[in-house]
């Protein structure tokens, strides 16, 4: 969480913002674990802090009301405080908003499960999921779900849109979350760099097994990859022709998207 700055002069904002920023990664974190929670031990892994000062934090935030423990199974969770600040900005964002036509016809045009997965910091976050007509559709992520970047197609594909040193250390920070996902740095790198060649993210064996998964990166005006289309479907759906015909249904519909957001 270093800024990297210098601190001879004034210091004490510096501290300030790093136990802000520490705060507000914990809270990425615990929010991946969505309504079940988190191990301390597993925030601890995943922040890379000590014990003591991720404890120290979390009973701040659950003060706060940002962060509630279950008394049963001992894990943390994201506490009601959050989604009622969020209750302040209640509107959709334009990139919903410019999404919500296309994602229903290229819903309708695949078949099969349709996210709209956008970046936040290190982590990506599912703000949209469209059931297809095909009779067994892969439900792998929930809308609302947060992940680290690189442990699912959309991440992949986001990542392989920025430039190689900042993904490497995207992936760099990120390694200690990825092992509650079966994978690596190793193998993230690999998947990013297949991503920038095919110009498309493919995940051979999805996050449910027997599934398989491709993503499209979406560009900002200012050209900064913000979000993944990403199709998921059983296996045997996505043979090498068929995932020819989906990825150029994925593009045209990303490329829509972003002519929408500009």
């Amino acid at each position: 969480m270093d800024t990297g700055l210098p601190t001879t002069l004034d210091p004490e904002p510096r501290q300030g913002a790093q136990a802000i920023r520490r705060a507000l990664f914990l809270l990425r974190v615990l929010a991946a674990g969505g309504e079940s929670g988190l191990p301390l031990k597993e925030v601890v892994q995943a922040t890379r802090l000590s014990r003591p000062t991720v404890h120290r934090i979390i009973h701040v935030l659950m003060e706060e009301g940002l962060v509630e423990h279950h008394e049963r199974s001992g894990r943390y969770l994201i506490g009601t405080q959050v989604p009622e600040l969020a209750l302040a900005r209640p509107s959709r964002s334009p990139l919903l908003a410019a999404a919500d036509d296309i994602l229903r016809e290229t819903s309708q045009r695949v078949g099969d499960t349709l996210f709209l997965t956008v970046r936040t910091g290190n982590d990506t976050l599912c703000v949209d999921r469209r059931i297809g007509s095909y009779p067994i559709q892969v439900l792998s992520i929930a809308v609302g779900a947060r992940r680290p970047l690189g442990v699912s197609s959309a991440g992949i594909a986001i990542l392989a849109a920025l430039p190689a040193q900042e993904s490497r250390r995207i992936a760099a920070t990120n390694e200690p979350r990825f092992a509650g996902y079966r994978t690596n740095r190793q193998t993230v790198l690999s998947e990013i760099a297949d991503a920038r060649r095919r110009g498309y993210g493919v995940r051979e064996v999805g996050l449910v097994q027997g599934t398989k998964s491709i993503s499209t990166w979406i560009k900002t005006a200012g050209g900064d990859p913000a979000a993944a289309l990403t199709v998921s479907a059983v296996r045997t759906r996505l043979g090498p022709r068929r995932e020819q015909e989906v990825v150029e249904t994925l593009l045209k519909a990303a490329y829509e998207v972003e002519q929408k957001i500009r």
